[in-house]
């Protein structure tokens, strides 16, 4: 598939990728002016906190109800768009605090009464941003088929940004890969399947598909633009792997990535356990991090871009935009990226 029709597609009701990028907080300089509710972006100088905006662990669930709602970047009827901050997770074990298991008393901050919220849309726990709910089941399954439809027409609804350590051999392409799931030192981890028989498929292997484009590249580093067209357990994380270039705090699959005299390669991943992101010494200098702080440092994988259908068949597809966290901000800032 041509990149230009695909990024064509997504970017309809933008003029270009640049003025989209800069709308929702992209490049050096802040752009605070008409925001949505629940962007934080940063201006002036680089504060002393080295991932700014991240989530307490220690909230209670009265706080992360608040902080909910405070994250509410769009409302339209039945629809409630949140920008999910990093590390909340969808679901969990019974008694976890979760996105799920306050949907509740979310529902009643937000004053719907009796019409409990639903997830429609989410990312995972490690990233951010957007999480479509609606508080009509007739509406949760209307998107439910489009979105599953979309995906069958291999059409992009979802957009993702992430700063990846390495910059892509091209400037965009597609990544297409089998990958299955195998349970590796007590985790369930997503893996490569090279060559994938009738009977891998049939057992749990899933060919796999996202595009990307590379936006700015600098200190090493590069913004990347990814639109999955398949759904798995960290595909992105896995692909971008894939391309010698992992997402930045990458704490499971970027281990898979060695070093040798300056070469990336790959190694297998049924050898290669998770482990904390190693960056080299002139990147944490980039990014002013010592080690210890690196070790901490937020996957910079962020929904920022869904799209939804018109309310008629022929209608332009709807865009929601969720602003970009504050520590993602603060990187692209330290890493000099910006669009050009």
């Amino acid at each position: 598939m041509d990149g230009r029709r695909v990024s064509g597609w997504v970017w309809r009701r933008r003029l270009t990728v640049r003025a989209a990028l800069e709308d929702a907080g992209f490049g050096t300089e802040a752009r605070n002016q008409n925001q949505p509710r629940g962007s934080r972006q940063r201006s002036g100088p680089l504060g002393d906190q080295p991932f700014p905006g991240l989530l307490s662990k220690n909230l209670s669930r009265e706080e992360l109800v608040d902080a909910l709602r405070t994250a509410v970047v769009d409302r339209k009827g039945p629809l409630v768009t949140l920008n999910k901050p990093q590390g909340l997770p969808v679901t969990g074990k019974p008694g976890e605090l979760t996105l799920l298991s306050v949907l509740p008393e979310l529902s009643q901050s937000l004053g719907l009464g009796d019409r409990e919220l639903q997830v429609v849309r989410a990312s995972g726990k490690e990233t951010s941003g957007l999480v479509l709910l609606s508080s009509c089941p007739q509406m949760t399954s209307r998107l439910q088929k489009f979105f599953i439809h979309a995906r069958r027409a291999q059409r992009p609804t979802a957009t993702y940004c992430a700063v990846t350590n390495g910059i892509p051999a091209t400037s965009e392409g597609k990544i297409q890969t089998a990958l299955k799931l195998e349970h590796i030192d007590g985790v369930n981890l997503s893996v490569l399947v090279k060559a994938p028989s009738r009977k891998d498929i049939l057992e749990g292997v899933k060919k796999t598909l996202s595009h990307f484009r590379v936006l700015a590249t600098g200190s090493g580093c590069a913004l990347v633009q990814l639109q999955p067209l398949t759904v798995f357990s960290s595909q992105l994380q896995v692909h971008m792997v894939l391309q010698l270039c992992p997402v930045l705090g990458d704490h499971t699959y970027s281990a898979r990535v060695g070093t040798v005299l300056g070469q990336r390669f790959l190694l297998p991943a049924e050898s290669t356990k998770p482990q904390t992101q190693v960056l080299d010494e002139a990147l944490l200098r980039r990014l002013q991090l010592t080690p210890s702080q690196a070790a901490q440092m937020p996957l910079h994988l962020h929904l920022h871009r869904l799209l939804l259908p018109g309310t008629r068949a022929r209608d332009t597809p709807i865009e929601l935009l969720a602003p970009l966290p504050p520590y993602f901000s603060r990187t692209l800032q330290c890493l000099g990226l910006c669009l050009q």
